[in-house]
C-alpha cells in the first residue's frame, strides 16, 4: 500500500467533511481490505485511470447523506431517494477534486471518471492485485466511510515485463 497515492484522498475528505459540515472529524477506524467491498449505505465509486490506477468509494447511510444535505444548503431538508444519491455523488466530487489537486501537483497524470452510485445489495469488487484500505471518518452529521484501493500503472507494467516468459 503507497501512503503517498493514499493520503491525498485522507486529507481532502478530511479537509471537505470538516468545511462543508462546519464541524471537526475524526478518523475512528481504519483496516485493510483485499475482498468484495460491502457497502454500509448509498455508495458513489469513482475510478481512476492513468499514470496510476484503482477506485474511491465513498459510502454513507440514507440518513447520515439526508443530514449532509441540509449541512451543505444551510436548511433541514426533506429524505428522498434522489437527495440521497445527489448528496452522496457531491460530496465524492468534492474529496475527488480536491484529492486530484494534490496528486496533480506530485506530477501524476490521469483521468477520473464520474461517480456512480451504489445502492443494490451486490458488493464492489475491487482489482486483484490491489487492497484497499477502508477509513471510518466520524463527522458532525455522522460516520462516513472511504474505501480507497490504488496502484502505479508503470510500476505494474514493469514487473509483468520484468518476469521471464516460460518457453
Amino acid at each position: 500500500m503507497r501512503m503517498e497515492l493514499i493520503q491525498p484522498f485522507i486529507n481532502a475528505a478530511d479537509a471537505v467533511f470538516a468545511e462543508s459540515l462546519q464541524g471537526p472529524t475524526k478518523i475512528i477506524d481504519v483496516e485493510m481490505d483485499q475482498e468484495t467491498y460491502r457497502r454500509k449505505g448509498v455508495a458513489a465509486l469513482i475510478t481512476i485511470k492513468g499514470d496510476i490506477e484503482g477506485r474511491v468509494i465513498l459510502d454513507l447511510s440514507p440518513e447520515v447523506a439526508v443530514k449532509v444535505a441540509g449541512a451543505l444548503a444551510g436548511t433541514e431538508m426533506e429524505a428522498s431517494e434522489q437527495l440521497v444519491k445527489e448528496t452522496v455523488c457531491e460530496l465524492a466530487n468534492m474529496v475527488i477534486g480536491n484529492s486530484v489537486t494534490l496528486l496533480n501537483d506530485q506530477g501524476f497524470h490521469f483521468k477520473v471518471y464520474p461517480p456512480e452510485v451504489h445502492m443494490n445489495d451486490a458488493g464492489l469488487a475491487g482489482s486483484g492485485d490491489t487492497e484497499a484500505l477502508v477509513i471510518c471518518i466520524e463527522t458532525p452529521c455522522g460516520n462516513v466511510y472511504l474505501n480507497i484501493a490504488m496502484h502505479y500503472l508503470h510500476r505494474r507494467r514493469q514487473e509483468r515485463n520484468a518476469v521471464p516468459a516460460l518457453d
